[in-house]
């Protein structure tokens, strides 16, 4: 696999940081539409989901350097902190830049199978999307869009051999900005969700094969292997059309707080997470599993409101979400102690329910101070990849994971956002997620398999979550 890298250096870059705000006219889509164009983009939000959530938008394109670690190299956690350590900010956050906003840094993913270089795992399901386990861009410029105070930031940082100075990097985001605005866009057409049709598309399994992994799953818990394993199932359809063209559908009919767009060249990423893996900010980090998922009718559904209430209680009801939920709670508060200052640790917010578009969850949200010598590679070690997605214990249920489910998962369940220089975090579970690769979509979902789930209903669980993104896939299609 090609790689677009450039020759490390154990010398650290000290960059400065600019920023201003921008007086733009653009609308959210029109500007993701105009970076699709740019190489190498990267788009973190994008739609008004993230108001209630992390409260910026990010848009980026033309990386200075671009990192990647594929399954056949070793030592990633090495060669990650080389990395991240190759540039520091000089002189700190300028005061008139909002508090938690990303100013520039790193932008990319984590891959599941990363977990296997954190833990000794088996290695028996087929890779038959050969996408680095690591990919990450650093962005010297970018555009942040504040969703409260309803403005555009540009931000650059300023590096020693820098041909262009920070006056014009931020005449070309402005450019960027403009020519945006000027540039004709249309809206992603509307389709009914409910009615697409399955049959179109293949999974990695069959409906008997999963049904007979969750009877699986349930043999290992009545055995006490595990409490609880997330078992998932990958669809794949041909993909004609442009990939950002699906982002812009998820962001209009299915828009959550931690979507994302990634185009690589070789292959693109369209995720629409509606779940926050890690955040850090000023050194305190939270997560925020969900558990727990009912389906959501839309206005336009015949009684729709009344069936909206019957799935609410009945999630906020469920003996079996509640306890699949406290179990990940405890998982994710003994992970992230392993980082913390003691005494620091604590469930900041316990379950409740959410509504998306398309789906209600149950969530609940974990914290605590991390130590003053813990690194963001001690962060990944500790955590990654997330409770909700693996399964508790976490070690035996990945390893039943590898045992069950036929191919690797890839960027699915792994991890999306930003690393940036001043330390601040914000991952994504790459949940609701979509890779885009030699024109075909693979789509992933999955749910908790726990004592006494229901085969039945578990399979119907993945289809429900499944339908968007497949519906999404089916509407942009070119003819």
């Amino acid at each position: 696999m090609a790689r677009e890298t450039v020759s490390m250096s154990a010398k650290t870059i000290a960059c400065q940081v600019h920023g201003r705000t921008i007086p733009a006219t653009t609308s959210l889509p029109a500007l993701s539409d105009f970076m699709a164009n740019r190489r190498s983009p990267s788009i973190l939000g994008a739609n008004g989901a993230v108001a209630g959530m992390e409260e910026f938008s990010y848009w980026a394109a033309e990386p200075r350097e671009v990192f990647e670690f594929c399954a056949d190299q070793k030592d990633p956690f090495a060669k990650l902190e080389e990395r991240l350590g190759h540039y520091s900010i000089q002189g700190g956050r300028p005061p008139h830049l909002p508090e938690g906003i990303f100013y520039g840094g790193w932008i990319g993913y984590f891959g599941y199978e990363l977990g296997r270089h954190i833990e000794r795992l088996p290695q028996t399901t087929v890779d038959d999307l050969p996408v680095p386990l690591i990919r990450l861009c650093f962005y010297d410029r970018l555009i942040a869009y504040d969703h409260r105070a309803e403005i555009f930031w540009a931000i650059v940082l300023e590096l020693p051999a820098d041909v262009e100075s920070p006056a014009e990097k931020m005449a070309g985001l402005e450019r960027w900005l403009d020519e945006a605005a000027g540039a004709p866009f249309a809206e992603p057409p509307a389709t009914d969700i409910e009615r697409f049709d399955l049959s179109t598309v293949r999974s990695n399994m069959t409906r008997p094969d999963y049904l007979e992994a969750i009877e699986r799953a349930k043999c290992y818990i009545r055995d006490g292997d595990i409490y609880q394993v997330n078992l998932s199932q990958r669809f794949e359809r041909p993909f004609h059309g442009r990939p950002i063209d699906l982002f812009h559908w998820q962001n209009r009919h299915n828009a959550s707080p931690y979507a994302a767009y990634i185009d690589t060249g070789r292959f693109q990423v369209v995720s629409a997470s509606p779940e926050m893996f890690v955040s850090i900010r000023q050194r305190h980090i939270r997560t925020k599993p969900i558990k727990g998922t009912r389906r959501r009718f839309r206005p336009q559904e015949q009684d729709s409101e009344r069936r909206n209430e019957q799935n609410l209680r009945e999630l906020r009801e469920s003996a079996k979400e509640q306890a699949e939920l406290n179990m990940i709670v405890d998982l994710e508060r003994n992970d992230i102690a392993r980082i913390c200052i003691p005494g620091t640790r604590r469930v900041i917010q316990p379950r409740t329910v959410e509504a998306y578009p398309t789906v209600f969850h149950a969530v609940a949200t974990i914290g605590g101070q991390l130590g003053d010598d813990v690194r963001f590679t001690d962060v990944l070690r500790a955590v990654f990849p997330g409770g909700s997605i693996t399964g508790a214990p976490k070690i035996r249920a990945m390893e039943i994971i590898d045992e069950l489910e036929p191919t690797t998962r890839g960027v699915y369940t792994g991890s999306i956002g930003f690393i940036g220089l001043d330390g601040t975090v914000c991952l994504n579970i790459a949940i609701r997620t979509v890779i885009i690769a030699a024109h075909k979509a693979f789509a992933q979902t999955g749910g908790g398999i726990v004592a006494d789930s229901e085969p039945e209903a578990e399979w119907e669980e993945t289809i429900t979550k499944a339908r968007a993104l497949l519906a999404g896939i089916e509407a942009v299609q070119e003819p």
